[in-house]
């Protein structure tokens, strides 16, 4: 029996090693938590690997994680000393990997693989809730250091087979990511530009969401929001990969930290 087509996500993966935290910094991702666990809960089965495209992986050509076992980048400062120390003990899966470079390579995007990249907290971070036991292989896919859309939502058209194959893709970044304005002052910006996601990912007709994200710097509070892209393009491998699907909010709050709206959002599939 054929496996059933997964969604893809696009996930506001939360600051820093929270999950693996137990202090008032976790109380501030309940809400974050209860939607990833309430993710897993809702897929029609359990997947035979997760590909993460992830906003903390940079590369000037799209790279993919071939390590059986991939180990830990802690891209973080200012935690306590055990968080530096801490293991997301999922195994990759080398067989999947290979199959995201054929589909990329077969379409004309220039990739490569990396044996040694471990997993950073862009990965572990919103896996830990999804996946406590770490006990699904997971590959790792870079953001393509251009931040171009057109690139990373064809990325997401080649990779669309994976939702077929068994393999749950997540785009994994933060809909707000401007640490400079994490605060009161970040309040405004971050509801106008989650105005528009929601409006551009959930109201829109699919046909017309690709070519709105192509022009996403022309958004409300667009550089506000996002100063740098690099946690927003995983989004565009994440609707490139169901195009034509309708998307859906599955997480938001618009008074995280005191201030800042975040959401996360799912594309296609049988949920």
């Amino acid at each position: 029996m054929p496996s059933p087509r997964f969604s893809t996500y696009f996930l506001t993966h939360g600051g820093g090693p929270w999950p693996y935290m137990n202090d008032p910094f976790r109380s501030m991702f309940t809400q974050l938590e209860a939607s990833l666990v309430e993710l897993r809960e809702r897929l029609p089965e359990r997947p035979r690997a997760v590909l993460v495209v992830t906003g903390h992986w940079e590369s000037p050509e799209f790279a993919v994680s071939t390590g059986a076992k991939p180990g830990m980048v802690y891209d973080y400062s200012g935690f306590p000393e055990f968080t530096y120390h801490i293991k997301y003990e999922a195994p990759g899966s080398p067989e999947i990997a290979a199959r995201v470079l054929e589909l990329l390579k077969a379409g004309g995007l220039a990739s490569h693989g990396d044996e040694t990249r471990g997993f950073d907290h862009g990965t572990f971070s919103m896996l830990k809730p999804i996946y406590p036991d770490a006990d699904v292989p997971v590959v790792q896919l870079s953001i393509n250091a251009s931040y171009d859309p057109e690139v990373h939502l064809k990325a997401g058209r080649l990779l669309a087979p994976l939702r077929d194959e068994g393999v749950l893709l997540i785009g994994s970044g933060s809909s707000y990511h401007n640490l400079g304005l994490w605060n009161a002052r970040g309040a405004v910006p971050s509801k106008m530009f989650d105005d528009w996601l929601q409006e551009t990912l959930v109201r829109m007709p699919p046909e017309e969401r690709s070519a709105r994200l192509t022009r996403w710097t022309s958004a409300p509070a667009a550089r506000l929001a996002q100063p740098r892209e690099d946690h927003l393009v995983p989004m565009m491998v994440a609707v490139g990969a169901a195009e034509g699907e309708a998307g859906s909010c599955i997480y938001h709050e618009d008074n995280f930290a005191g201030a800042i709206s975040l959401s996360s959002f799912r594309f296609g599939g049988q949920e």
